[in-house]
Order: structure tokens, then C-alpha cells, then sequence
């Protein structure tokens, strides 16, 4: 198992020095990724950093970590930007980029204050879309796409990632909803969440979920199971108590989560140095 911490980019933590500070740190401690959330607005008078200029911040203070969004909601993005910025990442970070997306949601008003799809089946519909176009344009092969909500005509897209075969898509998805778990399973990985996001899935539900996914899987490759969760940080072998049970059920991640509302900056920072289970 593989541990990771997942930062906000609202709030105290809105400030795009401390998030690459907070990725440093995480590096030095032993962590083996640095995630950021990715949102446009939160509550009212709350501030927010874009995540994708941090992502550069954090991939020029670091040499060995991954980074990436957990995670960005596509349908909000033009997929051949998605395309160049995941691309570049890729080479600034020297091929340490993992691409967490999903369907999002309307919990911050994120998408009915910009007018955008709020059944989900659109931005399923979306999602797919842009995963296409996006994995396309990777190729460096001239691409076309005509699809209900996107259209490429002929593009050619260089460089292409320094990753191979691509860089690593997670897809995030709600147990047990079983559509983005089909989904998942044509990519790198799944990051599973329950529909209360401060409770954790249980290690029987990713036992399950796993089980799921690999009768959709068709290739014989590594695929990621990331499970969020806390953990004190007081004592290691306690720390290892609650990540063994997933690590037994399947997961291949343990991220730490940092809630703004659990965890101040201060406090981030202090679970932070004191490292991943386990280490």
C-alpha cells in the first residue's frame, strides 16, 4: 500500500505557497503522493486557489511524489485543455502525474450558479466524452471525436506524456453506485467514496466494490483502489491498525484526508511531518 495526503484548496489552505510548502513537506515525511481537491467555489466569502496552477507549483518543490486533482469534475472543462495542461504536468513533474476525475456534484452550488448539467446523466454523458478526447489527443496521432457534447476535428496534439502507456486516470465514483465502477474499470484505478464523504467505506464494501469491478476489467494490468480516510498520527502502529483491514481488502492507496473543518492548517501540517502509517 501506497500513502498519499489529499489537500483543500479553500479556506485557510487557499494559499497557493503553503499547498506547495504542504507537498515538500510531504516528501521529505515519506508520503508517496500529494493530492489537491479541485473546486470553484465553496460557501459564500470562503476563498479558493485554482488547483491546476498548484499542481505546477507543487510538481518544480518536488522530486519524487505523485500529484494530481482528486478530484476534477470534467464536465466543466474543455477536454483539449484538459489535454495540454495534463500533458504539460506530466513533463514538469517528470512523468509523476495521476489524473483523478469524476461526475462532481452541486453540494457548493458549483454547478447550478454556472448554469451547468445537474443530472447526472448528463455529465456522465460528459465525462465519457471527454475521457476519449482527452486519452485522443495523448496519442500524438491525428484525432477526430463527434460526440453529443464535444467535437474534434482532425487535432494533433505534441508532445505526448512522458508516461507509457498514458498517464494514470482514476475515476471517483460513489459505492454502491455500480455506472462510474464500470467506468473505473476500463482505466487505472478507482477512488471510492460513500455518499456521506466524512464517514469512510468500510473494508467489506471495498472488498466488494473491487470484486465488482473486475468483471468489467479486460486487461490483465495494475489498477489502483484508493481508499480516503484519517488517521491520528500520534502513534504508528495504531496509524497501521486502521489502514490493514483495506490493505488486506484490496486498496492500493491510503489517502489522508484533510478537512478543513477536522483539521486547521496547523494541524495538517503537524499529521503531515509525522508521516504515512506504517513508515
Amino acid at each position: 500500500m501506497r500513502f498519499a495526503i489529499n489537500l483543500p484548496n479553500f479556506g485557510e489552505f487557499s494559499d497557493p505557497h503553503l499547498l506547495a510548502r504542504l507537498a515538500r513537506e510531504a516528501e521529505d515525511a515519506g508520503w508517496d503522493g500529494c493530492f489537491i481537491w479541485d473546486h470553484i467555489q465553496v460557501e459564500r466569502l470562503v476563498p479558493v486557489v485554482d488547483p491546476w496552477v498548484v499542481l505546477a507549483a507543487m510538481a518544480l518543490v518536488t522530486r519524487r511524489i505523485r500529484i494530481g486533482p482528486l478530484v476534477t469534475p470534467l464536465f466543466r472543462r474543455h477536454p483539449w485543455k484538459v489535454a495540454r495542461e495534463t500533458v504539460t504536468l506530466d513533463h514538469l513533474s517528470g512523468g509523476r502525474l495521476t489524473l483523478g476525475v469524476g461526475l462532481g456534484s452541486d453540494m457548493f452550488g458549483e454547478i447550478s450558479a454556472f448554469d451547468g448539467p445537474l443530472a447526472d446523466r448528463l455529465r456522465a454523458e460528459m465525462l465519457d466524452e471527454s475521457l476519449a478526447i482527452v486519452t485522443g489527443l495523448w496519442s500524438g496521432e491525428s484525432f477526430s471525436f463527434g460526440g453529443t457534447h464535444f467535437r474534434v476535428n482532425h487535432a494533433l496534439f505534441l508532445p505526448t506524456p512522458l508516461q507509457s502507456p498514458r498517464i494514470p486516470i482514476w475515476i471517483a465514483g460513489t459505492w454502491p453506485k455500480k455506472p462510474p465502477f464500470r467506468r473505473a474499470a476500463l482505466y487505472e484505478g478507482v477512488v471510492a467514496v460513500r455518499g456521506d464523504i466524512d464517514s469512510a467505506l468500510a473494508p467489506a464494501q471495498v472488498s466488494d466494490l473491487i470484486a465488482y469491478v473486475r468483471r468489467f476489467r479486460s486487461v490483465d494490468a495494475a489498477f489502483d483502489v484508493v481508499q480516503f480516510g484519517e488517521t491520528p498520527g500520534q502513534n504508528k502502529a495504531e496509524d497501521t491498525e486502521i489502514v490493514a483491514p483495506y490493505a488486506a481488502a484490496g486498496s492500493t492507496w491510503w489517502v489522508e484526508s484533510i478537512f478543513p473543518r477536522h483539521r486547521e492548517v496547523e494541524q495538517a501540517q503537524l499529521r503531515i511531518r509525522r508521516g504515512p502509517p506504517g513508515h
